[in-house]
């Protein structure tokens, strides 16, 4: 559990013992930690063998060099954890967290470690519709960004299940709808169309969320859209 002190703990989150801390709309609370349901997805189970094989290619297949070269960026880059803290995050937690993503998206591991100290930024103009009829999400992006005119770049679609209307908070869980592909010869150009990794019917309220990735492991933080499915 991360907290943040003030008069007793003025922000928490996580789980210590059977306590689990977040926040709503509300604001902060404290619920009984409940233990997960493992469901052990085909999905669940190939995210977990890229992290292993990540992890053996981290030790046994990069050089000295290479893997400094990811401490290095991880030292001169800031991360926000849960409470929006600055922090950074070490070279070998870029280097997961880069190459999960590339894989996702249909690239390949980048082992150098970036030489460019910043995150991708978002796109402004992200947004995204949703058709039942298709079960499609059509998705707006600015297709001048680098990351679309470079061999090796994406931009990653997931999308969260979806939820009745009703529902005050949309969230996870998410899955990987699919990539758009960046060309250095023929970009994408925008909108483009994705399968649903989820049916959908009309007047559910599903999140799409994306990250830009660049051809040399950078990953941009997510960024969101909430999207009622229409007709």
């Amino acid at each position: 559990m991360i907290f943040t002190p003030g008069i007793g703990i003025s922000e928490a989150r996580g789980s210590q013992g059977g306590t689990t801390a977040s926040r709503n709309r509300f604001g902060q609370y404290l619920r009984q930690r409940s233990k997960p349901v493992n469901p052990n997805s085909s999905r669940q189970v190939a995210v977990r063998g890229q992290f292993q094989s990540l992890a053996n290619r981290w030790g046994s297949v990069l050089t000295q060099a290479q893997r400094d070269a990811w401490d290095q960026y991880g030292e001169n880059v800031t991360w926000q954890n849960a409470l929006g803290l600055a922090i950074k995050l070490t070279g070998y937690n870029h280097y997961q967290r880069s190459n999960v993503a590339i894989l996702q998206a249909g690239g390949s591991v980048v082992d150098d470690g970036p030489t460019t100290y910043n995150l991708p930024e978002a796109d402004p103009t992200f947004n995204a519709t949703i058709s039942e009829a298709t079960q499609e999400i059509s998705v707006t992006f600015d297709d001048s960004l680098e990351w679309a005119n470079e061999d090796g770049g994406y931009m990653l679609v997931s999308m969260s299940q979806p939820k009745a209307a009703s529902r005050k908070y949309i969230g996870g869980p998410y899955r990987v709808a699919g990539s758009i592909a960046g060309n250095s010869s023929s970009p994408p150009t925008s909108p483009q169309t994705i399968a649903v990794p989820f049916a959908v019917a009309e007047g559910q309220m599903v999140e799409v969320l994306a990250r830009i990735i660049r051809a040399d492991g950078r990953v941009s933080t997510p960024f969101r859209v909430v999207v009622a499915v229409g007709s």
